[in-house]
């Protein structure tokens, strides 16, 4: 896959952003979409089939000699897990699958940044890190997402003022991405 780090700044700062629009003019309404999350059987099924459609080409995409009589099983077994989560862990399954895609964007972030000339690519690789840390946790207690997600929609307030940071955090990445100092390609 070939982005340069121009490109996924501007992506992830507009993709983080522009929801953040609707919590800050309806936040009830985007209060009451966010606690249905943590148990949602539809985004939970899609996330979990993106990362693992994800996950299964970045296997099949490395050359791994040392596997590589096994490789047709590995990406079969690593399927079948991602399509039986579907069916058997669905009590939380959409923070499964969003601590997946998180990891795995994380991935992407630092792999695009890994040879950009930029001291900004520094802000992107430490979100990657951030990501990877929350992939983790909410792997291990799903749960947490549940109870973060309700304390901060407890309110109004609590709902416009994360908004209005996660606004402000996803304009200041597409701003470093507009800027062009990281138009370098990366493959």
């Amino acid at each position: 896959m070939q982005i340069n780090l121009s490109t996924l700044a501007v992506l992830l700062g507009l993709g983080m952003g522009l929801p953040q629009i609707y919590g800050i003019m309806k936040p009830s309404a985007f209060a009451a979409g966010v606690r249905k999350f943590p148990r949602s059987l539809p985004w939970g099924i899609a996330l979990m089939l993106l990362g693992t459609a994800w996950f299964v080409y970045n296997v099949n995409s490395e050359p791994i000699s040392d596997f590589a009589a096994y490789k047709n099983v590995m990406l079969a077994g690593f399927t079948a897990v991602g399509i039986a989560s579907c069916f058997f862990v669905q009590d939380f399954l959409a923070v499964r699958g969003l601590a997946v895609v998180l990891m795995l964007l994380a991935k992407l972030m630092v792999d695009t940044a890994r040879w950009a000339e930029t001291d900004w690519r520094l802000v992107v690789v430490s979100w990657a890190y951030a990501l990877v840390i929350a992939g983790i946790w909410f792997t291990i207690y799903p749960w947490h997402l549940r109870d973060i997600l309700n304390w901060a929609t407890a309110n109004e307030k609590r709902v416009r003022i994360g908004s209005a940071l996660r606004l402000a955090w996803g304009l200041f990445v597409a701003a470093l991405g507009f800027t062009g100092s990281g138009r370098r390609k990366i493959i």
